[in-house]
This record gives C-alpha cells, sequence and structure tokens, in this order.
C-alpha cells in the first residue's frame, strides 16, 4: 500500500459480519500508526481488542504489511522484517469471513486515502522466510511470486478501469466499487457504549456538542420568556433541544460522511439544559434587570406587574 497521507487515518480493509453487523478485524491507518482491530464476543458480549504499531506510515511511501497468524499469536511484517509479535491477538479463519471492505469501514465513513498495491490472503500461515521472499518478489515483479504461492483469495488492482476488482483465485470473490460513494451499513442511532473511545478526538466532538447547543438553550429560554410567555419555559426549552438534536441524527443516518448516534443526542440536549440553567441562573437575571432588558426577566413578575398597573391608571386619568 501506498498512504496519500501520514498524518490522518482511515480503515484499509475490514472483514464484515452482516448477521451480526459486526467487524471482525479490520487494518487501518491511526496518524501514522498501523492501527489493527479484532472483534471478541465473550459470553454474547462484543469486546474489541486492539494494537498499534507505531510511525509507521511515511506520506507516499510504499508499505508492504504481512500479517501471520497461528496458536502462538499473529506476526506483524513490516517490509519483509519482523516488528512485532501479539500472542494474545491470534486470528482465526472466522474472523475473516464474511464481506471484504477494502478503502473504508462499513458501518461508519472512515474512508482510507492512499494506493493499495496487492492484496493476498492465504489459508495457512507463511514462515519469516515466505515473508522475506514476497516482500523481495513484490519489489521486483509485483505479485509474480506470490500469485505463484497458493493464495486462496488475491487482488491485483491493476485492471486500471471498471467497476471490478478482479480476484485472481476465484472470481465469485471479486470486489465491486460502487458507483457513488455511501457507508454500505451505516448505523442508525448508534448505542454509546458502541460510538465511545478512549481518546481526545472522542472527548474534543463530546465538548463541542455540548457547548455548540449552549446558546440554542439560552436564546430561546429568552424567547419562551418574552414573547411566548409559556408556563414551563425551562421544560419547553429543553425538549426543543432533544427535538431539533433527534431532527439532526435521523437525517445524519441518511448522509454518507455523517454518522447517526446517541451520543450527540445526549450531549447536544446536555447542552441545551445548561444553557437553559445559565439563563436562569439570578447572576444573568441580575445583569439583565441592570441594563435595563425588563422584558427578558420571568413573565408575570411582581415588578412588571406593578409597572403594567401603573401606566394603566396614568393613561385613565389623561383620558
Amino acid at each position: 500500500m501506498q498512504p496519500d497521507h501520514s498524518d490522518i487515518g482511515g480503515t484499509i480493509l475490514a472483514f464484515y459480519k452482516p448477521e451480526n453487523q459486526i467487524v471482525a478485524f479490520s487494518v487501518q491507518q491511526s496518524i501514522d500508526d498501523l492501527f489493527l482491530q479484532r472483534m471478541v464476543v465473550d459470553q454474547q458480549r462484543p469486546r474489541k481488542i486492539k494494537v498499534y504499531i507505531g510511525h509507521v506510515f511515511r506520506k507516499n511511501n510504499p508499505l508492504f504489511v504481512t500479517l501471520t497468524s497461528n496458536a502462538q499469536g499473529t506476526a506483524v511484517y513490516l517490509n519483509g522484517g519482523l516488528v512485532r509479535t501479539l500472542p494474545r491477538f491470534g486470528l482465526s479463519s472466522d474472523d475473516l469471513n464474511g464481506q471484504l471492505f477494502v478503502g473504508n469501514h462499513p458501518l461508519v465513513e472512515n474512508g482510507w486515502q492512499g494506493q493499495i498495491r496487492s492484496l493476498a490472503i492465504y489459508n495457512r500461515a507463511l514462515t519469516e522466510t515466505e515473508v522475506l521472499q514476497h516482500y523481495n518478489a513484490w519489489r521486483t515483479n509485483q505479485n509474480a511470486e506470490i500469485k505463484n504461492e497458493g493464495p486462496i483469495e488475491l487482488y491485483l488492482f491493476n485492471e486500471g478501469s471498471g467497476t471490478t476488482v478482479h480476484n485472481q483465485v476465484n472470481s465469485e470473490n471479486d470486489l465491486r466499487i460502487p458507483g457513488h460513494f455511501f457507508v454500505l451499513h451505516a448505523p442508525f442511532l448508534e448505542r454509546p457504549w458502541d460510538e465511545f473511545q478512549p481518546s481526545w478526538s472522542y472527548w474534543k466532538n463530546v465538548l463541542i456538542n455540548i457547548g455548540g447547543f449552549v446558546p440554542l438553550g439560552f436564546f430561546f429560554c429568552a424567547y419562551f420568556v418574552s414573547v411566548r410567555r409559556l408556563n414551563r419555559v425551562a421544560l419547553a426549552t429543553i425538549v426543543l433541544g432533544g427535538v431539533v438534536s433527534l431532527t439532526i441524527e435521523v437525517l445524519q443516518a441518511f448522509l454518507p460522511t455523517r454518522d447517526s448516534g446517541m451520543t450527540d443526542l445526549i450531549t447536544n440536549t446536555l447542552g441545551t439544559v445548561i444553557g437553559t440553567a445559565l439563563y436562569s441562573s439570578k447572576s444573568v437575571q441580575a445583569i439583565f434587570a441592570a441594563a435595563g432588558l425588563g422584558g427578558l426577566l420571568q413573565p408575570n413578575s411582581p415588578e412588571r406587574s406593578t409597572s403594567l398597573s401603573g401606566t394603566s391608571s396614568t393613561s385613565r386619568r389623561t383620558g
């Protein structure tokens, strides 16, 4: 493979099980790290096992990656050399069953930017000598040696045109290129525990979603107080924030570059609550009163009732 960037990520390949709606195994780029993820089901609950091999991607530099797995675990080779052994990351044939996705994730928009030159899958673990031989053969004759070594799946990505990437071993497993970009199995209102990631980018998005709805809660609370004169202003504002967030998440389910999840629904509603509480606080009301913004005070307050009564009485005497 040859990445276009060394500072962003994306899914290079993934094996998806539609019957379980899980990605059993995936190979990804995370900034400049090689990121491997395997889904293990323990007591009917899926659990993700993640491994990072640091600082391996360089912009426009080809990288030959080989993963071999047996009873002792998985070995990771880069450009023919062993760089990491993973004794608790053993792969099975079941991990490589299902639908094969190349260049993007089946459930979310996570496209990889780069070129995949070839992909070979074997039904046995390659030896260290074979890995080095394959790398040397690929450098000199682009897959000639690999093709003769008996892979069960082999994609050379050398078609140059069309909508099919041909499997050189079995045409029934050709890869199909869609006419337009979309996420094939995009989740609808994904559960918070499935969306959670222990990373700064995840918490950054959480804070952005909360902060983005604080103004909505603040100003709509002011609107409902001063214009609509509702009785349950706080409740109406929070419900409005939740409805707006739900509408956004439903619409995002139909957009290929956006995700639909319940985490955003929760954080956006929380932001609305904070905005409503901020407007209702005594400090903010004192600022409004000092600035002479009486119309932004709570309706039917004693101050407003006295003022309106006095104005009405004066008008009658003048008449």
